[in-house]
């Protein structure tokens, strides 16, 4: 964190310190503070705390009427005084989470340019070509160990944002810092603004990006290199997560860059490794173990073949015949159940496509009895009653994930899940749902949000200082997460732990990921006696 100790003064006085996020702590400067950094005069004369600053902030923000004004009130908080933001949302995780993140945070894209208010992360266009690396060094901070980039094509189950889809990256790395502790200026949200093919956006005389179809192709491809590249030779120690991209290119990246340099992508891995955790922990419920589930997504872009392999990879991992239990993993697009014969396939999906009669989804339900229906379309109301009485009809207890952002996009709601189940589902969703009262007792449905591993991994691979991300890692943040659920949590109907506990079990994950790390011999940092303690040290408080 920026060091305010009276031996390490700010490099700013006067208005230019009020004025810096990262060193303001307005009306929280103290008597002595204020003279020494040439405050006299220019702050009201009582000295308030940070838990004063706090109780009017939240006040504040629950004045606000609608949630894209609690966002934009947030975001003017974090422009304005960084550690008070962080420390409000790591107080009110459940609370605040919705509004920097999902839901609230597709709203925002949508709008963007409309409620654009300060300069935010760093933007590269296609004009930037041969010059990327010189442009990067205008990113005022040198230590940059978190990069979170997106070209905007496919933000949640919105579709085309272009440069709206800033919001994005933004969003990812406040979560980074509130729930791993990685300092905020060590955080770089990157917008590659290609163009865009909405032309609603390019119509639109307040939009914010470049005004041209999208690039595509080796232009495209150049682009992206050179990004790589340039990010490799600034900030030699930073991990680059892909956020949001169609899932043609989020393939082609990962496969292209995974092996190369510190990458991941969190639509494939993340949205993975936290799904996979849930089933761990549905599996504690149901009885029925890992490796002889049946599962069937309704989806087949890049979060649904991504939790398909980190499953398979978790089923091999216990014992079980790779060849056998990929048979068991099913998947539905538009033309219906993904079979050899509606081919051909892309090369993420072709392993998936089985030698079976070509079915619509509900006949794929009757026929090949699934344990869990996984939805990841962007499709809302795709889980109809019919459906999911059906699953309740061959489940003791269904397991039905609706994992499409924002809210407005889930396959189905969790009040609806549960009441088409006539109670026995086991419900997680992408977006929060709130409590749902029962005939006699109240079921809370967790929020498989990928908040609950990204940062964690983030933080285990800087700590170890990891050259790569295997999937044993993904699958140990996994693994931890699904034990971080108490048994409580479970008779409740909540798949995952409670949000307040954010921050403690991404230290958790973060240890399992580098003791992965170092295990494999994918870790550059010497092993210390204290991992625990060496992950504790590294996370950013922002009290003052």
């Amino acid at each position: 964190m920026y060091d305010q100790s009276p031996e390490h003064d700010p490099p700013l006085r006067g208005y230019a310190l009020l004025r810096h996020a990262g060193y303001n702590k307005g009306t929280a400067f103290s008597m002595a503070e204020r003279e020494r950094f040439g405050l006299r005069g220019l702050l009201p004369a009582r000295v308030s705390s940070q838990a004063g600053q706090l109780h009017r902030v939240l006040a504040n923000l629950r004045r606000k009427t609608s949630d894209i004004e609690r966002y934009i009130f947030l975001l003017a908080l974090q422009g304005r005084n960084e550690r008070l933001f962080y420390r409000l949302v790591i107080d009110n995780l459940a609370e605040i989470m919705p509004l920097i993140y999902t839901p609230t945070v597709g709203q925002a894209c949508l709008e963007f340019a409309h409620i654009f208010r300060q300069p935010r992360g760093f933007y590269i266009t296609p004009e930037d070509r041969g010059q990327i690396r010189a442009i990067l060094d205008n990113w005022p901070e040198r230590d940059v160990r978190l990069i979170v980039v997106t070209d905007g094509e496919r933000i949640l189950g919105l579709g085309d944002l272009g440069a709206n889809g800033m919001g994005i990256p933004v969003g990812k790395l406040a979560l980074y810092t509130a729930c791993a502790g990685i300092p905020p200026r060590q955080c770089l949200p990157v917008m590659l603004d290609v163009g865009t093919d909405n032309e609603t956006l390019r119509s639109d005389p307040l939009y914010l990006g470049t005004d041209r179809p999208r690039l595509r192709g080796p232009e495209y491809d150049a682009l992206v290199e050179e990004f790589v590249t340039a990010v490799q030779d600034a900030y030699p120690r930073a991990l680059l997560q892909f956020e949001d991209f169609l899932t043609p290119n989020a393939y082609t990246l990962l496969a292209r860059y995974r092996d190369r340099v510190l990458c991941f992508n969190d639509d494939i891995q993340g949205t993975a490794a936290v799904t996979l955790a849930c089933l761990l922990a549905a599996s504690r419920v149901t009885g029925t173990g890992l490796t002889d589930l049946r599962i069937l997504f309704l989806g087949a872009g890049s979060a649904a073949t991504g939790i398909a392999e980190l499953v398979l990879a978790a089923q091999v991992a216990a014992g079980a015949d790779a060849t056998a239990a990929r048979s068991r993993l099913w998947l539905v697009n538009r033309a219906g159940l993904v079979v050899r014969t509606n081919g051909p396939h892309p090369a993420h999906l072709a392993p998936y496509a089985h030698d079976l009669p070509e079915r619509d989804l509900l006949t794929a339900i009757r026929d090949l009895r699934p344990h869990v229906l996984i939805g990841a379309t962007g499709s809302p109301g795709s889980f109809t009653g019919e459906i999911i009485r059906l699953m309740a009809e061959l489940n003791e207890r269904p397991v039905i994930f609706a994992l499409s952002n924002p809210s407005s996009r889930a396959e189905c709601t969790a009040e609806d899940a549960y009441r088409w189940s006539s109670e026995r589902a086991l419900f997680a969703s992408g977006s929060p749902f709130g409590p749902v009262g029962c005939q006699d007792r109240t079921l809370i449905p967790g929020q498989a949000n990928n908040a609950y591993v990204f940062p964690g991994i983030g933080l285990g691979a800087l700590a170890c200082q990891a050259s790569t991300l295997s999937d044993a890692m993904f699958l140990a943040a996994a693994r931890v997460l699904a034990d971080s659920v108490e048994p409580a949590q479970l008779a409740a109907g909540t798949l995952l732990p409670p949000l307040h506990d954010m921050r403690r079990v991404s230290a958790d994950i973060a240890r399992a990921v580098a003791e992965t790390a170092w295990d494999s011999g994918l870790a550059g940092a010497p092993r210390p006696a204290d991992i625990g303690q060496l992950i504790r040290d590294m996370m950013y408080d922002p009290s003052y």
